[in-house]
């Protein structure tokens, strides 16, 4: 850091101290005047634990590669669950809540603080750029600001003014990185970076196990299949009237729900009658539960209904990790059920719908092109093969596995080291 950037932060973070205003961790921010401060924006939505499992991942990435680091987190949404699991987990970071004012500026001084002691801004894992406004705000500071495992959509390709300008780009998907690189707006620091939920390594095992003894699941003798609607349903999700672009959306999910699911329901059906064992029907987005039972569940046979399990309740990250790790596979229409899945030692198939978006190819780009699906071009017979092979050779399934993560695990320390250098650079 050059001695007019450390100036200047020891002038600002004394003028901290002196405010009152600061938490626990800003507070030691201010005593460690050399340490660097990262200031990370995620947490994008509680009704969905790939969202919670990105700002999760991505603070172990950071304690792990850029372990000197203040680090606080500006969360878009949060309820008192995650909350509690982020602060309990993670309790030298400092969590802030706020927004931005018409004119680009923080609403509260909290924030505003972190923004000006921050030696980076960090963009977390998401389904596109959640948060230019971020960004452009950094800019403003002439902070330096980096985006990491982010799919990009044709919308974020449009962001001119922000994208060549940041420290790094890094996507967690290659098509991404190739349209990215199409643009003509790639900064010089770009690349492949899976997303930040691959790194995550929480567990709640009491609260899991009490789960899987109710429902009579015994570990490596159950399933988990993780079911989707092709478009998310948020305006009931959120209680509002709908648009007539969610009535065009309701439209496509009424028309492919049931031949999607009924693909899954036959690889369900094949599992439980080859091998007697269990499947749990359980959701990554709140809505799911109900999908769950009226796709997967109710038009099963007697036979395979008897035999299957329904998680009728949401859960936080910590939980879903610890339930998948005693799974013998997972099978889901979601895609960081897989992840989570795969970050835990168990086999994952994921289902993609053409609805969704370019982060399918992250399981090819991780090594595992056998076992993503277009569910499309699928046959229902294909999905049950490949789900009763990893069953019948589980010892094969764990090494592609684990060579598919010593991949993820290279590139996430190829990728920090680069987030690492941009934190503790000396800037103006």
């Amino acid at each position: 850091m050059g001695k007019s950037s450390l100036s200047s932060r020891r002038t600002f973070l004394r003028t901290l101290l002196a405010s009152g205003l600061t938490t626990p961790a800003l507070q030691a921010l201010a005593q460690d005047q050399s340490a660097p401060h990262i200031l990370l924006r995620s947490g994008w939505q509680p009704i969905n634990i790939g969202d919670v499992a990105h700002t999760l991942g991505a603070l172990r990435l950071l304690q792990q590669y850029v372990p000197a680091a203040k680090i606080t987190v500006w969360l878009a949404s949060a309820n008192d669950g995650v909350d509690a699991m982020l602060r309990r987990n993670f309790p030298d970071v400092t969590f802030l809540h706020g927004g931005l004012d018409t004119d680009g500026t923080p609403t509260n001084k909290q924030l505003q603080h972190a923004f000006q002691s921050a030696s980076l801004v960090l963009h977390g894992s998401g389904p596109a750029m959640v948060s230019p406004p971020a960004l452009n705000y950094a800019r403003r500071l002439a902070k330096p600001y980096g985006i990491y495992g982010v799919t990009l959509s044709d919308r974020d390709l449009a962001l001119h003014d922000l994208l060549p300008h940041a420290a790094f780009l890094f996507c967690r998907d290659t098509q991404s990185l190739d349209a990215l690189k199409q643009s003509g707006l790639a900064p010089p620091q770009t690349g492949f970076a899976p997303d930040a939920a691959f790194a995550f390594d929480l567990r709640d095992d009491a609260r899991a196990q009490t789960f899987l003894q109710s429902q009579a699941l015994e570990p490596g003798k159950f399933i988990c299949a993780v079911p989707r609607l092709r478009y998310t349903p948020y305006y009931r999700i959120h209680n509002r009237k709908p648009t007539a672009e969610d009535l065009r959306r309701d439209a496509v999910n009424d028309k492919f729900s049931e031949p999607d699911h009924a693909k899954l329901r036959e690889a369900m059906t094949a599992y439980v009658r080859k091998t007697g064992n269990k499947v749990l029907v359980c959701p990554e987005m709140t809505y799911a539960i109900d999908t769950g039972k009226t796709l997967l569940i109710d038009p099963l046979p007697d036979d395979v209904k008897k035999n299957t399990a329904h998680r009728n309740t949401f859960w936080l990250p910590d939980e879903a990790a610890s339930v998948y790790a005693k799974a013998a596979a997972v099978v889901s229409f979601e895609m960081h059920s897989p992840i989570l899945a795969l970050a835990a030692g168990t086999p994952a198939i994921y289902l993609r719908q053409p609805t969704d978006t370019r982060k399918g190819q992250m399981m090819r780009d991780i090594g595992l092109p056998d076992w993503i699906f277009e569910i499309d071009q699928t046959p229902a017979p294909t999905l049950a093969e490949t789900l009763l092979a990893i069953i019948s050779d589980r010892d094969a399934a764990r090494k592609k596995l684990a060579t598919a993560m010593d991949f993820v695990h290279q590139r996430q320390k190829d990728t920090m080291s680069i987030v690492a250098n941009a934190a503790t650079a000396p800037h103006p």
